[in-house]
């Protein structure tokens, strides 16, 4: 079974448009359909009209959009094209793939990998809490352990693959580069800050910083991890059934 295993009862339809980015249109087998997106990217490459997408039940049945999107088929052709109503969208006869774009995934996933034991970064803490406080700013998660100073981690998604790195952010971040800021303090101050990063496709060898979407993200990147922030990029396993973690990805040349 994967770390995190999606609803009872979860759809799959085809794509139609995006409307202000929180809000999808498909195709089911019971007509058009408007679902929730919290992807506030720009979600490049994974907006093809007819592409399948996968979407999980709301847990409050009284919410106006009933389902939540959790995935997109990219890469080539779905297998189960034909039980989908609509026209599918042209990808030749290459071997698809799901890409994760529920952007809550990462946030969910470091605690449960953690307790799972499969972050070796986490090695000797024993302890996980999540939305911790510090100063103005809330955090993803602190882990504390005996003897160790404490570690703070921010979650970040990542759905971008170009020329096999695996790149973020999707568009320009304000909240990201705030967040690379602080992470330095945390170190300057003498205790760990890392970055996890749910590369949530399977097409990236490496990741990287999407320079060309946003430079000075980039150049924070590279100042922090010249600073002694800690950078863990980690491939998720994306299946119709849930979402598991895979390897840890190496950092793309120059930006070791």
């Amino acid at each position: 079974m994967p770390l995190l295993s999606y609803p009872p009862h979860c759809l799959t339809a085809r794509f139609v448009r995006r409307y202000k980015r929180f809000s999808v249109e498909v195709l089911s087998h019971d007509g058009p359909l408007w679902i929730h997106s919290n992807n506030s990217g720009s979600m490049l490459g994974l907006t093809r009209q007819g592409a399948p997408v996968l979407a999980s039940p709301a847990s409050n049945p009284a919410r106006k959009l009933k389902f939540t999107q959790e995935a997109v088929w990219c890469g080539g052709r779905y297998p189960h094209d034909a039980a989908l109503p609509g026209a599918p969208v042209d990808a030749g006869h290459k071997e698809g793939f799901w890409v994760g774009v529920n952007t809550s995934v990462p946030n969910r996933m470091l605690p449960a990998a953690f307790a799972a034991g499969k972050l070796p970064f986490t090695t000797g803490y024993t302890r996980l809490v999540r939305e911790k406080q510090r100063g103005v700013s809330r955090l993803d998660a602190c882990l504390s352990g005996p003897g160790l100073p404490d570690l703070w981690v921010e979650c970040k998604n990542v759905t971008m693959v170009e020329d096999g790195v695996a790149c973020f952010p999707d568009a320009v971040t304000e909240r990201g580069r705030k967040h690379l800021r602080e992470m330095m303090d945390i170190v300057a101050r003498g205790q760990r800050a890392a970055t996890f990063y749910l590369v949530q496709r399977p097409d990236g060898a490496c990741f990287g910083p999407a320079d060309f979407i946003d430079p000075v993200y980039a150049r924070l990147f590279t100042e922090a991890v010249r600073a002694g922030v800690e950078m863990h990029p980690y491939r998720a396993v994306v299946t119709e059934q849930g979402i598991d973690i895979g390897e840890e990805l190496p950092l793309a040349p120059g930006f070791l």
